[in-house]
C-alpha cells in the first residue's frame, strides 16, 4: 500500500513523537509498503496560531497525491488528524493538553477568560469531529485513550509504540548512579528529583543525560541546594553513551506529571533497570508495579527520597526489581503495531 503518516513539528526540537513516527514509516517500509511522512510546522504561542495550524491541516486532502491514490493516512500528533482522507486511521500521541487535562493547572497557558474559554471549546469540538471521522482509532497508551473518551467521546484502542531503541538495550551490573534522559521541562518533574536528593539520608549521584527549557532553573536548584556534586548535567548523549547509562544505571527515575505514555519507562525495563515514579505519572503506571518492577512513590521530595534511600541501600533490591522489567515489555513490537493499525 501507499501511505502516509502525518505529524506537527516544532522546528528544531527532537523527541519521542518524531522518533516514533521514524519507527513506523521503517517498520511499514519492512512489511513491503511504499511510506512518506507529511509534517507541517506546529505554533501554539499566542494562541490565534491553533487555530492556523488546524486549518492549515484541514485544507490539506492526501487521497491522492501525483495522480495515483494513497490508500492510508495515519494521524499522529494534534493537529495532524485534521487531514481530509476516507481512510484515515488515527494513533493518536496527545491533543493539546494545554486545553485538555493541563487545563487550570501551572502547566497550561489558556486562562479562564471569555476568549481563551471560547478557543478552547472551539479546539475540542473539531477534535471531536476530525477524530471521529478516522475509520479506526488507536491511543498510545490508555492513558491517552482515557482522556480522549473523557473529553471528546471517542473511543480509541490503546496501542503501545516500542522505543527507537529496541532490540539494542543491556544490562550490566546495577552502578552508583540514579538516570534520567527526560527533557529538562517542568512537566517531567526533575525539581521533584532534585529536592529529593537533598533530602535522602545520604545523597547519591543523578545523571540527567538531556537538555530542555528548564536547564538553568534546574541547575540553580541544584547550587541552592548544596548537591551540585551530586548532579551530572550531562546534556545530549549519543546512542551508545546513552544505552551506556541506562546499562549501569542503579535505577531509572520517571515521574512527569500524567504522561500520556513515556518511553523512558519502557526503555529502563527493556535495560533491566528499575523503575522510580509516582502516583500521579499517568501512562507510567501501566508498566511500573510496586515492588516488582520499579517503586512508586508519592509525588513529593520526602516518599521520593525514602524510595532513593531505599534503593541505595539495599544492594540485591535493585536486581530483583530490574530483572522483572525486560518481560514487562517484550510484547510491545513493531510487527504488532503494523498488524494493528492495518487490521
Amino acid at each position: 500500500m501507499r501511505i502516509i503518516i502525518c505529524t506537527s513539528q516544532v522546528p528544531f526540537v527532537r523527541g519521542g513523537a518524531e522518533l516514533l513516527v521514524e519507527g513506523l514509516r521503517d517498520a511499514l517500509r519492512r512489511h513491503g509498503h511504499t511510506v512518506d511522512i507529511v509534517a507541517l510546522p506546529y505554533r501554539w504561542q499566542p494562541h490565534t496560531h491553533l487555530v492556523d495550524s488546524m486549518l492549515a491541516w484541514r485544507l490539506i486532502d492526501l487521497s491522492e497525491v501525483d495522480g495515483r491514490p494513497v490508500d492510508l493516512v495515519i494521524a499522529t500528533k494534534f493537529p495532524s488528524y485534521m487531514v481530509r482522507h476516507p481512510r484515515k486511521v488515527v494513533w493518536l500521541v496527545h491533543q493539546h493538553r494545554q486545553a485538555y487535562d493541563w487545563y487550570g493547572t501551572p502547566f497550561s497557558d489558556f486562562v479562564n477568560t471569555p476568549t481563551d474559554r471560547a478557543l478552547r471549546e472551539q479546539l475540542m469540538q473539531a477534535d471531536s469531529t476530525a477524530i471521529g471521522e478516522a475509520t479506526r482509532c488507536f491511543a498510545i497508551s490508555q492513558n491517552v485513550a482515557q482522556r480522549l473518551w473523557r473529553f471528546n467521546q471517542c473511543k480509541a484502542t490503546p496501542l503501545y509504540p516500542p522505543s527507537h531503541y529496541t532490540g539494542r538495550f543491556y544490562a550490566k551490573a546495577y552502578g552508583d548512579y540514579i538516570f534520567s534522559d527526560a527533557r529538562l521541562d517542568a512537566a517531567k518533574r526533575l525539581d521533584l528529583l532534585l529536592n529529593a536528593v537533598a533530602a535522602m539520608q545520604s545523597p547519591c549521584k543523578v545523571v540527567l543525560a538531556s537538555t530542555g527549557p528548564a536547564k538553568a532553573q534546574l541547575t540553580l536548584l541544584a547550587q541552592e541546594l548544596g548537591i551540585t556534586r551530586f548532579v551530572d548535567f550531562r546534556g545530549y548523549v549519543n546512542d551508545e553513551e546513552l544505552l551506556a547509562l541506562y546499562a549501569e544505571a542503579r535505577a531509572v527515575y520517571y515521574a512527569p506529571f500524567d504522561e500520556d505514555y513515556g518511553f523512558t519507562t519502557i526503555q529502563a525495563m527493556a535495560a533491566a533497570r528499575p523503575v522510580i515514579t509516582t502516583t500521579d505519572a499517568g501512562g507510567t503506571l501501566e508498566f511500573v508495579r510496586h515492588n516488582h518492577n520499579g517503586l512508586i512513590a508519592q509525588p513529593n521530595p520526602s516518599d521520593i527520597a525514602t524510595a532513593l534511600d531505599r534503593i541505595m541501600s539495599e544492594p540485591d533490591l535493585a536486581q530483583q526489581l530490574g530483572q522483572n522489567g525486560p518481560t514487562t515489555v517484550a510484547q510491545i513490537t513493531w510487527d504488532g503495531v503494523v498488524g494493528a493499525l492495518l487490521g
